[in-house]
């Protein structure tokens, strides 16, 4: 079959004929119909983002999965032939370590992928691939910041740093929760737009000399219960620490492989300020997720920017790395059947 190999010690990527993979006691192997491409997948070719417990030097990239069950393994059960299913992006193992698809193991730029049946959730019939196999990390992983590790609260004020393809859909899952006032930040104009477009109530530019104003007027000067840096830069978290009220909590998403910085231990003590580290996702917030469209909450329609073939997959990093067009998502389709 066709995968995307990537060489951990060499930092190499490209396109590779290697066997079908079969699936083990308590596994099924998928037919990938869709593969979401996400800016950790351009981290990890950059080196900024390593994988932690690979074994060998070589994997197959893409953590965003859709397809249908294609082979079921020993001992498998509950699972049948032609169930459509999305692959949760990260597996808790034995050793209590988090690992994650497309990094530490085998992941969905392939024509099949080989999962354990506890990382499956269902998808409905009337629910396209190209927009399920998004929903294990560009949403269910804001989605658990948002519920698991931000603990935000209805009525909650909230700010929203890089409307990118997590950003845009924390700030469509705050609206459906009652956050409110929702600030989205974002340099770009048309990432601005979509925030307002997705139910933003604020889209303002970091760089706006009138930025200070804007934002006291939006939180009639009380600042940010809780802000989310999806961007992964010191000098976002700098900016969002002086946004936070009291009590307020800085919950760190996008990652830099740079240093915490806090500018000001007075005032972070004073304040009862939170710094929160979040990564990924459990498989209940991905059947949330899936809860949510399936109830006619949440709508995925608008997130997908463009879908490329297996082949052109260079060209979706590329698109990616420098935001041509500002993409939310671009989905990669292994298979075209």
């Amino acid at each position: 079959m066709k995968a995307a190999r990537f060489k951990v010690s060499t930092r190499e990527f490209q396109l590779d004929e290697i066997p079908i993979p079969t699936p083990d006691a308590g596994q099924v192997r998928i037919e990938v119909m869709a593969a979401g491409v996400c800016l950790s997948d351009v981290h990890l070719l950059s080196g900024i983002l390593t994988p932690a417990y690979l074994v060998g030097d070589e994997v197959t990239m893409g953590h965003e999965v859709a397809g249908f069950v294609e082979e079921i393994g020993p001992g498998v059960v509950d699972w049948v032939l032609g169930d459509r299913v999305i692959v949760c992006a990260g597996v808790r193992d034995s050793k209590n370590r988090v690992t994650t698809l497309g990094f530490d193991y085998d992941g969905g730029f392939a024509e099949y992928v080989v999962a354990d049946v506890a990382t499956l959730v269902r998808i409905p019939k009337d629910l396209p691939f190209e927009q399920a196999c998004i929903i294990p990390d560009a949403v269910s992983t804001p989605w658990a910041a948002i519920c698991q590790t931000g603990q935000v609260k209805k009525g909650e004020a909230v700010a929203v740093f890089g409307i990118g393809g997590l950003g845009v859909h924390a700030v469509q899952l705050l609206s459906v929760i009652g956050a409110e006032p929702v600030i989205a930040i974002d340099p770009l104009e048309q990432a601005r737009a979509r925030s307002l477009a997705v139910g933003a109530d604020f889209a303002l530019d970091p760089f706006d000399p009138d930025f200070s104003s804007k934002f006291r007027d939006a939180t009639q000067g009380r600042g940010v219960n809780v802000a989310f840096d999806f961007v992964g830069s010191s000098v976002v978290r700098t900016q969002a620490l002086k946004l936070l009220a009291e009590g307020g909590r800085l919950v760190i998403v996008g990652l830099a492989n740079e240093q915490i910085v806090i500018p000001n231990d007075i005032a972070f003590a004073y304040k009862r300020t939170q710094i929160l580290g979040h990564y990924g996702s459990e498989p209940l917030h991905t059947q949330e997720i899936v809860n949510l469209i399936a109830d006619g909450k949440l709508d995925l329609s608008g997130s997908i920017s463009s879908i490329l073939p297996l082949e052109k997959i260079t060209d979706a990093f590329h698109q990616l790395e420098n935001k041509i067009n500002n993409p939310i998502r671009i989905v990669i389709k292994p298979n075209s059947n």
